[in-house]
């Protein structure tokens, strides 16, 4: 059912935010896409500055950008100074979240043993198992194919999409997602060298999620050998994503497809790490860090700072680092051609009577 423009812009007002309008408020709105695939009856954003010569070709019926874009007085438009935080607003009104069919326990389609505690109103597809002594708060959605291994601690609004796999004594606070193919919990890499060989080392630790973490696809979680692995409150993980045992992870953290994070690593809070980011063991990365794509990080990253390359150094010194080596074969030249003219005075040298 379509909207309009105006009641769009209430959407915007009553997240806290002051949105202009300017056009024809009653232009009726019936999704959000992108610059270039946007049509009549949808609305578009513009959030980076370099696409800003792409307003003029799209097919939207409104825009919202920042008040200081003047490009666009063709397209009706919302003008509010974080564009991006406005139509993740806008895509939740005309979109909402993803729906789940809800499906009644049925015992003789899914594994819940007699000693687990189900919250209610929990929708457990066919084919989930569940095991002894396991607490699950209300509103929990478990797809096929997941495991919940016994004297797990799990809040409300828990989300496992297919295949989760979550081994024993993990505790998981309120409104967590898990996605499909993710293990939370498993043995952390702890072997010790015994006359030759590796011995293996009983990871008797835990894993600990906090509330409103999101976890992607196919990540696993290592628990500790003794202690825990945490995930602090609000943390996002993308895909591929591997967390060694007794790592913890400050509040308000994302990491980026493919991060690995060696055992016991301290990452504060509001964190950032790119793609491919690998992390070694026991260093400290501060609070409000960035950690950019491919870095192999070290040594202690203090807080605030932003680190790129392999070994991590300072953003600034690394971009020098590349200045300079962007004119290595220029280098590379001028020490050939020095090198001959050394030899030649060389040789004029040996030659005279001095």
């Amino acid at each position: 059912m379509p909207t309009t423009l105006a009641e769009l812009c209430r959407t915007l007002e009553g997240h806290g935010m002051k949105p202009v309008l300017k056009g024809e408020g009653e232009t009726p709105i019936r999704a959000v896409a992108t610059l270039e695939d946007a049509d009549e009856g949808e609305i578009t954003f513009l959030s980076n500055p370099k696409y800003e010569k792409m307003l003029s070709g799209t097919h939207a019926s409104a825009v919202v950008l920042k008040p200081q874009v003047a490009s666009c007085d063709r397209l009706a438009r919302l003008e509010v100074d974080d564009p991006y935080a406005a139509i993740t607003a806008l895509i939740v009104k005309l979109h909402g979240y993803r729906q789940h069919r809800r499906v009644a326990p049925d015992p003789s389609q899914s594994h819940i043993a007699s000693s687990a505690t189900i919250g209610e109103n929990a929708s457990i597809y066919p084919g989930a198992t569940i095991d002894e002594d396991v607490v699950i708060g209300k509103n929990a959605v478990i797809y096929p194919g997941c495991y919940i291994g016994p004297r797990c601690r799990i809040g409300h609004n828990l989300l496992l999409f297919p295949n989760v796999v979550i081994y024993d004594g993990t505790i998981i606070g309120d409104r967590v997602t898990i996605h499909a193919g993710s293990v939370v919990a498993e043995d952390g890499l702890g072997y010790a060298p015994v006359n030759g060989k590796w011995v293996k080392i009983p990871q008797i630790g835990n894993v600990q999620i906090d509330d409103d973490v999101e976890i992607g696809a196919n990540c696993s979680i290592d628990r500790a050998t003794v202690g825990r692995t945490r995930i602090g409150a609000g943390t996002k993980f993308s895909n591929l994503i591997a967390v060694g045992h007794g790592t913890q992870i400050g509040e308000d953290c994302m990491l980026v497809a493919q991060v690995g994070l060696a055992g016991s690593v301290g990452v504060g809070k509001h964190v950032t790490l790119a793609g491919q980011a690998g992390v070694v063991g026991h260093i400290q990365i501060g609070d409000n860090a960035t950690i950019a794509a491919k870095a192999g990080v070290a040594h202690n990253v203090p807080p605030g700072v932003t680190v790129l390359g392999q070994p991590a150094i300072p953003i600034r010194e690394m971009r020098r680092n590349f200045a300079h080596i962007k004119r290595l074969p220029e280098l590379n030249r001028t020490v050939k051609e020095l090198e001959k003219k050394l030899a030649e005075i060389e040789a004029r040298l040996s030659g005279s009577d001095v």
